[in-house]
């Protein structure tokens, strides 16, 4: 079997052992790590972590941030010049965050049923885009609006909650609930 397809079977364990209904906002938070190779395998299983998690009686969304950049620098008035000068655009990241930040909050309060599963896909997206874009401040700025429990697909590897987003050297620490085949980290 493939690292994904195990994962999945991680997944079906994990989504179906008894939600505590108390936990903090930072605690609802699962990340499901795999290898970045494995983005599109996993892109292709989406369907099976969805049928997974409705088969244990919880509702599934799915939030794609995958192209989230895009649609906010098309409508974007200095698009043009960012083109130019893309050194510019580092002053606007915190207003693309800000427009991330609002879309993911705005999402999961579509879905706030409490033992519903929200699914991110699309964090190795904000790889490289600064320090005013990491996914643990995207993931600091919408938990409280979690309803149920957020899966972040994590496209990295984690080693004592120390989190790195596409295998980078930098990482940052998260006290999310880690999804993995070996339990660990990748």
């Amino acid at each position: 079997m493939s690292y994904v397809e195990d994962l999945l079977m991680a997944y079906r364990r994990f989504v179906a052992l008894p939600w505590q209904q108390t936990l903090a906002p930072a605690q609802r938070v699962w990340m499901a790590v795999y290898p970045p190779d494995d983005e599109r395998r996993l892109r292709l299983h989406l369907p099976a972590f969805k049928e997974a998690t409705i088969e244990h009686q919880h509702a599934w969304a799915l939030i794609d941030i995958t192209t989230s950049f895009e649609s906010w620098m098309a409508g974007h008035d200095y698009r043009d010049a960012y083109f130019e000068d893309p050194e510019l655009l580092e002053t606007a990241l915190p207003a693309f965050f800000n427009y991330l930040v609002t879309n993911v909050r705005s999402e999961l309060a579509d879905h706030p049923a409490p033992d519903g599963v929200v699914a991110l896909l699309g964090a190795g997206t904000m790889f490289g885009l600064g320090d005013a874009t990491k996914v643990s401040a995207l993931i600091n700025a919408v938990n409280d609006a979690i309803a149920g429990r957020l899966v972040v697909f994590f496209p990295g590897e984690v080693e004592n909650n120390n989190f790195r987003l596409l295998d980078a050297r930098d990482g940052w620490d998260y006290m999310a609930v880690v999804i993995s085949p070996n339990g660990g980290g990748r």
